[in-house]
């Protein structure tokens, strides 16, 4: 008979924790555990970021050589249509049909491959371009006091910088909106640091104490406290209040309004995850071999495009070739390439 130690493993003894009883008021505990949350939160996004963007450096490293070819090919088509239109050879219908071809061609840049072709079509369609920026467009005249300023990330490949652009060009005014009204809370919320840091000095301030022994222990937080207020952090001036000793009435007050403000930094850092993952740019519900797939056949589809767009391209430097060209388009029922 074998031994019964020889085949199966010594019983492991693992220390259970005993129930503690919580520190603090409700208020100081509710605010203690938002703080904990808010901090897991930004932790698990920094993390779905950098797996963001590793995704995407793949992806740029495969795709990024064809969607440049076919970039290169479409805007080598202005030229040639641009240079028709002063011809005096084209028909008011051709010359339409080339304005068109501009038009689209450019918007085809800007949404597929986020490049700024502004110029484009202020010059061939001033009037939609237009009425397009004002329904995609923030407001522009904007206070002094906020300027808005919007640098691509430097370490995204060109396109995606491009694109992130036109994004930010693109937030509705709800979206300014909501941002400006988060900002005002925001401000609301810091301007009370000094009620906390006087609620702080009623507490811990060292004159109040007559113990010696509490007196020192009081200096050394009080000096924290001084630190932290002089510094302007209020992040750390809210530690400070919800670990202090027993709470008052406003402590626990002011506590509640930053546990509220806390619960919807959440519910905005949740939202920031699921763009991150099943955004536009997102990479999560896909599998790696479906992945692979889709690339190939991406970069398969922009070659075509790249070689079809250049084979265009040069029927396009006669007019005779760029006649044709209309022709066919029109009869596919297409207006651009």
């Amino acid at each position: 008979m074998k031994n019964a130690a020889s085949t199966h493993p010594a019983p492991v003894t693992v220390p259970v924790r005993l129930d503690e009883k919580p520190v603090g008021s409700p208020a100081q505990q509710a605010f203690r555990q938002a703080i904990l949350n808010v901090e897991n939160l930004r932790e698990r996004l920094r993390d779905l970021r950098a797996e963001q963007a590793e995704t995407r450096r793949r992806y740029w490293q495969q795709v990024g050589p064809a969607a440049t070819a076919v970039v290169a090919a479409r805007r080598s088509l202005f030229p040639s249509l641009e240079d028709a239109l002063l011809l005096g050879y084209f028909s008011r219908l051709e010359e339409q049909q080339i304005t068109d071809l501009i038009v689209g061609n450019a918007r085809a840049l800007e949404k597929r491959f986020g490049e700024d072709e502004g110029e484009i079509l202020r010059k061939y369609a001033p009037a939609a371009h237009r009425n397009h920026t004002a329904h995609t467009q923030p407001e522009q005249h904007r206070s002094a006091e906020t300027p808005e300023h919007y640098t691509p990330d430097p370490t995204l490949p060109p396109h995606e910088q491009a694109a992130a652009a036109a994004r930010a060009r693109r937030k509705t005014k709800a979206q300014r909106a909501k941002e400006d009204a988060e900002q005002s809370d925001q401000k609301q919320l810091e301007s009370n640091a000094k009620t906390i840091y006087r609620q702080l000095a009623r507490t811990h301030h060292p004159d109040l104490e007559r113990d010696p022994e509490k007196q020192a222990g009081k200096t050394a937080q009080m000096q924290r406290i001084t630190e932290a207020y002089e510094a302007d952090d209020l992040y750390t001036l809210l530690q400070l209040l919800a670990e202090s000793g027993p709470a008052d009435a406003d402590s626990d007050d002011v506590l509640a309004r930053y546990t509220r403000a806390l619960l919807q930094q959440q519910i905005t850092l949740k939202q920031e995850m699921n763009e991150v993952k099943y955004g536009p740019n997102g990479f999560v519900g896909t599998s790696t071999k479906k992945q692979e797939l889709e690339l190939r056949q991406l970069k398969r589809d922009l070659r075509a495009e790249a070689e079809y767009v250049q084979h265009v391209g040069l029927l396009m430097r006669e007019p005779d070739g760029l006649r044709d060209v209309l022709r066919q388009l029109a009869a596919e029922g297409l207006g651009s390439l």
